[in-house]
């Protein structure tokens, strides 16, 4: 007997309604001849020669401006960088850098201590607190002078320059950190010698820093040239000069 029942009708569905087959990404294709080949070989050279350029500019500015405490210049002023509290004391990286200031101080090479460091927030104040560690060492408090806006290296060197007068100085900081710090000061016009601190370890922390050093000297390039403001100026302080004052 013939099905005389209606059959189901199909729709279709309309085209843009389907959906979408999303292309599998395939492997980057290389080039495949010789010129091809020999182009992409000079970007990639040519890319490393530009990210390595300002580790480069770092390197050349400093190179002549490298000391030991025995034998750098006898200077009056010695500029210590912050390098981050524990429980309100220095972390062991800016402890041995302030312990390098004190020794300075007592072998009669530096006159006065600019301790620069972050003061943005009530409850952190990285000045304050170098200055109590220096005094329980032995440097008179009355050669010790802050300043509470040092938020970064570059900061540091132009308000030591624009805003305590400092025309030339002995910069303290970690082997990984003081060619940024003298080559970051010579260009905002403070002529400087570099003392690595002694007594760090190689730990994750030291080769954490140094590795962020590659990155930081673009930065550093970057504040070379076009010699930003730093973020707070503010009006010129006579601490330096009166500090200087009593050690006469």
């Amino acid at each position: 007997m013939r099905d005389t029942r209606p059959g189901r009708l199909r729709l279709s569905r309309p085209r843009l309604l389907r959906p979408l087959r999303l292309r599998r990404l395939g492997r980057p294709r290389l080039p495949r001849t010789r010129a091809g080949q020999r182009r992409a070989v000079q970007l990639v050279m040519l890319g490393c020669v530009l990210a390595l350029l300002p580790s480069t500019w770092l390197f050349l500015a400093s190179d002549d401006r490298l000391r030991t405490a025995r034998d750098v210049p006898r200077t009056e002023v010695a500029m210590v960088f912050g390098a981050g509290l524990r429980d309100a004391e220095p972390s062991p990286y800016l402890a041995h850098r302030l312990d390098a200031a004190a020794e300075l101080y007592r072998s009669g090479r530096i006159e006065v201590v600019l301790v620069t460091g972050d003061n943005s927030r009530e409850d952190y104040d990285e000045p304050d607190s170098m200055r109590a560690y220096l005094t329980e060492r032995g440097v008179p408090d009355r050669r010790i002078v802050s300043d509470y806006a040092g938020f970064d290296t570059w900061d540091s060197c132009v308000r030591a320059k624009k805003i305590f007068g400092v025309d030339e100085a002995v910069l303290i900081s970690q082997g990984f950190h003081i060619r940024r710090a003298v080559a970051l000061c010579q260009q905002a016009g403070v002529t400087a010698y570099g003392v690595p601190a002694p007594g760090d370890r190689r730990d994750r922390t030291w080769y954490y820093g140094a590795v962020r050093e590659v990155f930081a000297a673009s930065k550093a390039a970057t504040e070379a040239v076009f010699e930003p403001d730093p973020r707070f100026l503010g009006p010129k302080e006579p601490g330096v000069s009166r500090a200087l004052a009593t050690a006469k």
